[in-house]
């Protein structure tokens, strides 16, 4: 009897901990929501309000996405420094832990002044990310880091580009257009090792 009841128990757990898993949200559509609920709270229901809250929308939106992608750049990197195999990617998960590192704490400042609520965790197309890389071992991993980055780095390079035109804020405008040039020397960078590292067997 006791055998069958923690059984159950047992089973009823692994149940609530599948379905707490399967509830969770994504970090960062929870962010947005959440700014998005604060921009109808300060916009008006008129034209020029909707218009206001379509801006507002769109600067919260970058906002959360780059803290996001800021932190898989930092959390992944660290990783790689302590797994990679080829010197390549190594070095290069010490220059996204040191430039990332430093763009966000300058988005989470700008965040915190902005009252824009921004990601605590990584978004679920980071964590899909991150799951990619750590799985493979070896020089495998390193090619995977690799092709992983030239991806969102070409998507970062677009985005920033993006908020650096578009951007109603001039704080927030003004981050993207700095880190414009910056993403595109990782991108140059990463592609190239990305061609050195794949001639690797």
């Amino acid at each position: 009897m006791k055998h069958f009841l923690y059984s159950a128990l047992c089973a009823t757990t692994l149940l609530a901990s599948v379905s707490a898993c399967s509830n969770n949200k994504d970090s960062v559509e929870q962010a947005q929501q959440a700014n998005e609920a604060k921009t109808d709270d300060a916009t008006a229901t008129t034209d020029m309000g909707e218009l206001k809250q379509d801006k507002l929308d769109f600067d919260s939106d970058f906002m959360t996405k780059a803290a996001s992608g800021g932190m898989l750049e930092v959390e992944l990197g660290n990783y790689v420094v302590a797994h990679a195999t080829t010197p390549e990617a190594k070095q290069f998960g010490q220059q996204m832990v040191k430039d990332h590192t430093k763009a966000n704490a300058e988005l989470k400042d700008i965040a915190t002044k902005k009252n824009i609520t921004i990601p605590a965790t990584l978004g679920e197309d980071q964590r899909d990310v991150m799951k990619d890389v750590t799985d493979e071992t070896g020089v495998a991993m390193d090619k995977e880091y690799l092709k992983e980055m030239v991806k969102d780095h070409q998507h970062d390079v677009e985005e920033f580009t993006e908020a650096s035109v578009k951007a109603s804020d001039p704080d927030i405008k003004a981050f993207a257009a700095k880190n414009v040039p910056i993403l595109k020397e990782h991108l140059d960078m990463a592609t190239k090792m990305q061609a050195t590292v794949d001639q690797r067997p």
